[in-house]
C-alpha cells in the first residue's frame, strides 16, 4: 500500500508548529502588504497581521506561488508515493482550480480536493484526510470520502465592524455608513462557494444568538441529523479570544456535552472582516479523529 502525504494551505488555520504534530504538510499563503510579500506563520505572525491591518495597511491576499507549489509536491513525493492537496474554497480563491490544472502533470500522484472548505472546517477536512490515510486509504479514496459530505458544513460570522468589508468592497459605503451609525452587527454565512450576507441583529448578543440558532437549524436541515455524535461544531474567531471562549460556553447550552473546538480564523479571510470578529461552524463528521 503506497504512502499517502496530506497537504493544506494556511487557511486552514493549522499552524507550522501544529503541522509537525500533525503530520500534515501546512503550505503558507502569501499576502502583499504595502506591496511586500508575507508568508502567513513563517515571517508574518497574527499580531503582526492585526497591528498592520489596524493601521490601515494596504493588504491583498495572493494565491499560492506556483512555482513554490509545485516545489513543495516535488519535495513531498520525494517521501511518499501519493499526495492529496486541501486548499481553500475554489468560491473564494482561484488556487484551487490552478492547483487542480498543475496536478495533471504529476501522473494522477497528485489528487486536488475541491471540497469548498476554509478556516476550522478546512482544518477538520485535513485531520480527517489525515486519519483516512493511516488506516491505508488511497488519494482517491480520501478525496472521494471528502467529496462524499462536501456540502454538509456551514459557517456564520459576524462582524466588530463594517470598515473592512466596505474597504474590500463587499458592502457598499452608504450601507456602511449606516450601519456603523446604527452600530448593525451583520451576520454572514458561508456555504459551499460563497460569503453572503445571512442577517442582521443590533447587537453581539443577537448575532450570536442568530448564530446560534441558525446552527441548529442546519444541523437539520442541512446534515439533517439531530445526533451531536455526527457533527462537529467549532468557533473561529480574529483577535477575539475571550469573546470566543465566552461564545462556546452559550454554545454548550445549546449543545450541552459537546466538545467545541477554537480557532483563530485565518489570515485571508481576517483581512476582509477586520478584528473582533466571531464565527462558528456546523460540520458533519466523517471518520472520528481523536
Amino acid at each position: 500500500m503506497g504512502k499517502v502525504a496530506i497537504l493544506t494551505d494556511s487557511n486552514s488555520g493549522i499552524t507550522q508548529a501544529e503541522s509537525k504534530e500533525l503530520g500534515i504538510f501546512v503550505e503558507p499563503m502569501p499576502f502583499y502588504i504595502d506591496e511586500k510579500v508575507y508568508y502567513e506563520d513563517i515571517d508574518l505572525t497574527q499580531e503582526q497581521f492585526y497591528e498592520m491591518l489596524t493601521k490601515g495597511g494596504e493588504i491583498t491576499t495572493s494565491m499560492p506561488i506556483t512555482g513554490k507549489l509545485m516545489d513543495t509536491w516535488n519535495s513531498i513525493l520525494e517521501d511518499y508515493d501519493e499526495l492529496v492537496y486541501i486548499p481553500m474554497s475554489s468560491g473564494l480563491s482561484s488556487s484551487c482550480a490552478t492547483a487542480k490544472m498543475l496536478a495533471e502533470d504529476f501522473d494522477g500522484r497528485v489528487v486536488v480536493v475541491d471540497n469548498q472548505r476554509i478556516s476550522v472546517t478546512q482544518k477538520l477536512s485535513a485531520l480527517e484526510a489525515k486519519k483516512l490515510a493511516d488506516i491505508g486509504k488511497s488519494a482517491q479514496e480520501i478525496c472521494d470520502a471528502l467529496m462524499e459530505v462536501k456540502s454538509l458544513s456551514t459557517i456564520y460570522i459576524t462582524v466588530d465592524t463594517l470598515e473592512y468589508l466596505k474597504k474590500g468592497g463587499r458592502l457598499t459605503p452608504a450601507v456602511a455608513a449606516i450601519g456603523s451609525l446604527l452600530k448593525i452587527k451583520p451576520v454572514l454565512s458561508i456555504y459551499g462557494e460563497k460569503l453572503d450576507k445571512y442577517s442582521m441583529a443590533r447587537t453581539m448578543k443577537a448575532a450570536k444568538q442568530t448564530m446560534i440558532e441558525a446552527l441548529k437549524k442546519d444541523m437539520k436541515n442541512v446534515i439533517k441529523t439531530e445526533n451531536l455524535d455526527d457533527v462537529i461544531i467549532s468557533i473561529a474567531h480574529t483577535q477575539n479570544q475571550e469573546a470566543a471562549e465566552k461564545f462556546r460556553e452559550e454554545l454548550l447550552e445549546e449543545f450541552p456535552g459537546k466538545e467545541i473546538w477554537i480557532d483563530p480564523l485565518s489570515l485571508s479571510v481576517s483581512c476582509h472582516i477586520g478584528p473582533g470578529a466571531l464565527a462558528c461552524t456546523v460540520t458533519k463528521k466523517l471518520i472520528d479523529i481523536d
